[in-house]
């Protein structure tokens, strides 16, 4: 006897036919994806933060004298020795800051050890946990004889960062500046005008004037606080403790405030071509 051939059953051949069509409707259907871009931002770098003068509402007196428009100049409110307590009128008085977090942190783990990190991490134990805290330096600058330098510290590192930028703006100081080496004959302020030495805890930071095209000879964080402030060729030397960032950044801060706290004669404005705060425009 002959085997018998197995018929389909008819429900089986309908099933068929409509998996044959899902396959068919599925090959011939263009489907389109929309691929978002996000931009790449250096580490490090916070992009320009722009304000709404309409909606700013000023607690101060010098605040509502700069919405106003009595006070137009920053350099006024320096040379006076009033004291900024409110981070727009910075932004109002000096829209083109860049701000940028310093590397005080260093990150820890099994891969990536040892790495500089913008946030510097502690952590309190306690009866509940480790409760974790987050700190971080901000610098602003408008490259042109401005800069400011904040510390911040919170629960989150975005308030962090936040607390960092807005301390940084109301610690803005006027730099002076110059051609104080002996090396360069040039008129152009690329410099400083002299040498000066700032401390902080162990840590001593000399700032020596260079000749044009020599760079910032410098630690990298501390390139970054001159590179705001407009200084543009400088070399250094330091002792103590380096390896403190905060400390070191502090001593170079008090090294650029000692800049402007010397008496110069009238004489050595001209021969050093030293200028203070803004020069562009």
């Amino acid at each position: 006897m002959s085997p018998k051939k197995a018929v389909p059953k008819e429900d089986e051949v309908k099933m068929n036919e409509e998996e044959n069509i899902v396959v068919d409707a599925e090959e011939t259907q263009e489907v389109t994806v929309e691929v978002i871009e996000e931009p790449e931002i250096a580490a490090g770098k916070v992009e320009k933060g722009q304000i709404d003068v309409s909606k700013w509402n000023p607690k101060t007196e010098l605040g509502r004298n700069v919405k106003s428009g009595k006070v137009a100049d920053i350099g006024t409110i320096l040379d006076a020795g009033m004291k900024i307590l409110e981070p727009e009128i910075v932004d109002m008085l000096l829209p083109n800051m860049e701000v940028e977090l310093l590397l005080i942190g260093q990150s820890k783990g099994k891969f990536g050890g040892g790495q500089r990190r913008v946030f510097r991490q502690t952590q309190k134990k306690t009866a509940e946990g480790n409760k974790p805290h987050f700190a971080t330096i901000a610098v602003v600058g408008n490259g042109d004889g401005y800069v400011g330098v904040g510390y911040g510290k919170s629960k989150e590192t975005v308030p962090a960062r936040e607390k960092a930028i807005r301390n940084a703006k109301m610690a803005v100081i006027k730099v002076r500046r110059g051609s104080g080496s002996w090396e360069d004959a040039r008129t152009e302020p690329n410099s400083i005008p002299f040498a000066v030495t700032g401390k902080c805890g162990s840590s001593i930071i000399t700032l020596i004037p260079a000749p044009k095209g020599t760079g910032l000879i410098i630690e990298s964080q501390c390139a970054k606080i001159l590179k705001a402030a407009g200084i543009k060729d400088i070399w250094s030397l330091t002792r103590g403790q380096t390896n403190t960032k905060m400390n070191l950044i502090a001593a170079c801060v008090s090294a650029l405030r000692k800049l402007s706290e010397m008496k110069i004669r009238a004489d050595h404005k001209e021969s050093l071509s030293i200028r203070e705060g803004r020069i562009a425009g």
